[in-house]
């Protein structure tokens, strides 16, 4: 269930050189939102709306709060917007991340712009989340303040050793879980990271549940721009992102 209409930006921050955050009012939105479901927003100019994902909820505010990345015209576009417009949103959209009961000890990994998604579910475990989030550098680095403000043990990764650990999410989480398990792992980020995290997860043993990004045309699951492969009854099989995800079962998905 979802629902569609013009939301007021009441609180802008630019993140990064390439990197914005916004707090926007949108109480019914919020009312239906879960952790690991998206939005989708019109902007002036361009056809197709820009999938985001959700970064945190508040429900007893009334607010989305959402972190994008600029990687094109659209989101260049989307970025010069400031506190007071409104945005043409749908949402939320997709399916979330599983919700398991707050005493289950958890890992969150995210890698760039996969980062923001993880914020809202650590939050729901408080002190019994690890978030693992890895950067290219000191200088990308977003949103660690907030897993800790919230409870969550962070590790932090860069590719380039700037800050936190030298190295990549992967080792980080071997590392983690090396240590102590987990009740599950929850993931999003670009392809070759998932596939690592997916891979540590089967060597250890733990349900694992990852956020795959793609390209997204209508956001409903009525055109075939963000098909993805999975595994349905033993055969493989063509899903949507936007509809049958973005959050899959790591055992369900075939990634190239």
């Amino acid at each position: 269930m979802y629902t569609q209409g013009e939301y007021k930006i009441i609180s802008k921050i630019k993140l990064t050189d390439t990197i914005y955050d916004f707090v926007i009012d949108a109480k019914d939105m919020a009312d239906l939102a879960q952790k690991g479901q998206f939005v989708h927003i019109k902007v002036e100019g361009f056809m197709l709306r820009r999938p985001v994902s959700i970064c945190e909820i508040d429900k007893n505010k009334g607010t989305l709060r959402i972190v994008f990345e600029v990687r094109g015209e659209g989101t260049e576009v989307l970025s010069k917007l400031n506190k007071g417009d409104t945005l043409d949103i749908m949402g939320p959209l997709g399916k979330g991340f599983s919700e398991l009961g707050s005493d289950k000890k958890i890992i969150v990994v995210g890698g760039g712009i996969g980062v923001p998604p993880m914020l809202e579910t650590a939050k729901s475990y408080g002190k019994n989340a690890t978030a693992i989030i890895g950067f290219r550098s000191s200088s990308a680095v977003i949103l660690s303040d907030d897993f800790e403000k919230n409870g969550a043990e962070v590790m932090l990764c860069t590719d380039d050793g700037s800050a936190g650990i030298h190295g990549f999410v992967t080792t980080a989480l071997e590392e983690r879980l090396n240590k102590e398990s987990a009740d599950m792992i929850f993931a999003c980020g670009p392809g070759a990271m998932l596939k690592g995290v997916i891979k540590l997860a089967q060597q250890y043993n733990i349900p694992c549940e990852v956020s795959l990004e793609e390209r997204m045309g209508c956001g409903v699951g009525a055109c075939l721009v963000c098909a993805c492969k999975t595994v349905k009854n033993g055969e493989e099989y063509l899903a949507h992102v936007c509809k049958d995800g973005p959050v899959f079962n790591a055992k369900d998905i075939i990634l190239d």
